[in-house]
């Protein structure tokens, strides 16, 4: 059903693109404009004939212009129905009339931390409040609360003089939403200072950055939606060359950033099916990337790669020599782009810095969202009890360290056997403690060369002595685990007679 031609509309708004085409298009058509501020003066510029909403309340603008349209004659006007005569009736003897259209977005809520009073002046209640009044009668008012919402208006109007119930329903959502979000975004500011699993209730917003290709599949649908959060990701990476990134891509990239951005010295990181394939720390980036890719040359085939430095010309020429699917870095040399532009289907992002991880993360299952503390832990050497008759070395500890790391990052049960920062086999998602431990030393390889060191990690304790017996058998001379474990006595005594040093961490890290 369409309804008859409107009468008058109130135009407010923060972003002034495109005001002066929807408020020519509704006064061409005889409707009658009130506005405030800013876009009044906007529209009066540009030779829009516009009256200040004061002539419409018969108010000024009180407390500093705090108050400007709270007032019944605009409430009345917005949320009179047409289907109710009475409606007309009572406006008629106030004096007041209908409002067909408000044109009201509203100033995104960005305060500076540090600056409350200043927030406050941002949080808007005029505007907020015409929304939903007009949201709340979409049969009687056309609300539009952004600038995409003005075409499809312009052009149903051009078409037959009227706006559909479809479209007035699906301008009210949005209005909806999008006042949601934006107290959403008050609420989180209240609430900086306190503790997240402390609240009532969780208030995520997030505004859709991207229609994605397909899902982890192609007959799945996906989309990439933003929260706005400060921290340099793969969400908000720029994506400097090639196809647009997948669902998949997404995954990976964001693995491969934050497991990189764990460590100080520079380091890459490979990751294939959003799980670590190859991870190294070397002296530059060049280096930990050759290491690193010489860990599993066999899955960094189709990979994604992540660095925690800037990608330069030297890395460049050894990535362009694998196929690669995406590589993320904080930057990228003009030398090193230029390398790589040849590489059409390579996806080169930059993160524009390194940064700090994310502090919570969730997680949806049927029915529920799951919110939980981003494993943040910082182990140290200090933070290791050794447990066996054999202290580890120096190097022995530095690679204990750098494969409890990297361990996590593997979804569990988990183990990871490492060399000189480099790891040389990595066993993940296995049911069973053994086999996690069996799957990285078959990666490392049976006929692989002893090494003066060689460290295994787990994610968590060791139930019985078969891993370390698994691990002693395979040339590894020290172990990191989290401890704990019923039979800790036997495998201790299991790694003492096979001459293993072994620490615990009290630590379990588990990833699902």
């Amino acid at each position: 059903m369409s309804n008859p031609m409107p009468r008058r509309a109130i135009i407010s708004v923060w972003n002034k693109d495109g005001v002066v085409e929807i408020a020519r298009v509704l006064r061409d058509l005889g409707v009658e404009l009130f506005s405030t501020g800013g876009t009044a003066a906007t529209l009066a510029a540009a030779g829009v004939r516009v009256a200040d909403i004061g002539e419409l309340t018969g108010v000024a603008p009180l407390l500093d212009g705090r108050v400007k349209a709270l007032h019944p004659a605009v409430f009345a006007g917005l949320l009179a129905r047409p289907d109710r005569p009475q409606h007309d009736d009572e406006l008629r003897s106030h004096r007041f009339a209908r409002i067909d259209f408000l044109v009201a977005g509203v100033r995104p809520f960005q305060p500076a931390a540090e600056d409350e009073a200043g927030a406050l002046d941002l949080i808007d209640i005029g505007g907020p409040a015409m929304v939903r009044a007009a949201a709340k009668n979409p049969d009687g008012v056309v609300v539009m609360t952004a600038v995409e919402d003005y075409a499809p208006v312009i052009a149903a109007l051009a078409n037959d003089g009227a706006v559909s119930a479809s479209l007035r329903r699906s301008l009210a959502s949005k209005a909806f939403a999008r006042m949601a979000a934006h107290d959403s975004a008050i609420a989180t500011w209240y609430a900086r200072d306190a503790d997240p699993f402390a609240a009532e209730a969780l208030h995520l917003r997030a505004t859709r950055g991207k229609i994605l290709r397909y899902g982890e599949n192609p007959h799945q649908r996906a989309a990439l939606y933003l929260t706005g959060a400060k921290s340099c990701g793969a969400a908000t990476a720029t994506l400097l060359q090639g196809k647009e990134l997948s669902y998949v891509n997404l995954l990976d990239a964001d693995a491969a950033l934050e497991l990189a951005r764990r460590f100080t010295e520079p380091a890459a990181v490979i990751v294939k099916h959003a799980a670590p394939c190859g991870v190294a720390v070397a002296g530059t980036g060049l280096e930990a990337y050759q290491r690193a890719h010489a860990a599993d040359p066999l899955s960094a085939f189709g990979g994604t790669v992540g660095l925690n430095v800037p990608l330069d010309a030297a890395t460049a020429e050894r990535l362009s020599q694998v196929f690669t699917e995406v590589v993320i870095a904080p930057d990228v040399t003009p030398t090193a782009r230029q390398l790589l532009a040849a590489k059409r289907n390579l996806r080169l992002l930059v993160n524009g810095t390194v940064g700090a991880p994310r502090c919570t993360e969730f997680r949806s299952i049927g029915g529920g969202i799951l919110m939980q503390d981003v494993d943040q832990l910082a182990l140290t050497i200090d933070d290791l009890r050794v447990v066996t008759s054999r202290q580890p070395s120096p190097l022995e500890l530095n690679d204990m360290l750098f494969g409890f790391q990297v361990v996590r990052f593997v979804k569990s049960n988990a183990a990871v056997l490492v060399s000189d920062r480099q790891t040389l086999g990595i066993g993940g998602g296995q049911s069973s403690r053994i086999g996690a431990v069996k799957l990285a030393l078959a990666e490392h390889g049976e006929s692989a060369p002893r090494r003066l060191q060689l460290v295994l990690a787990s994610d968590a304790f060791f139930p019985f002595p078969d891993s370390v017996e698994a691990a002693a058998a395979a040339g590894v001379t020290a172990i990191i685990q989290q401890g704990g474990a019923a039979r800790d006595r036997d495998v201790i005594a299991a790694a003492d007679a096979a001459g293993i040093a072994m620490a615990f961490t009290g630590v379990r890290a588990f990833r699902h």
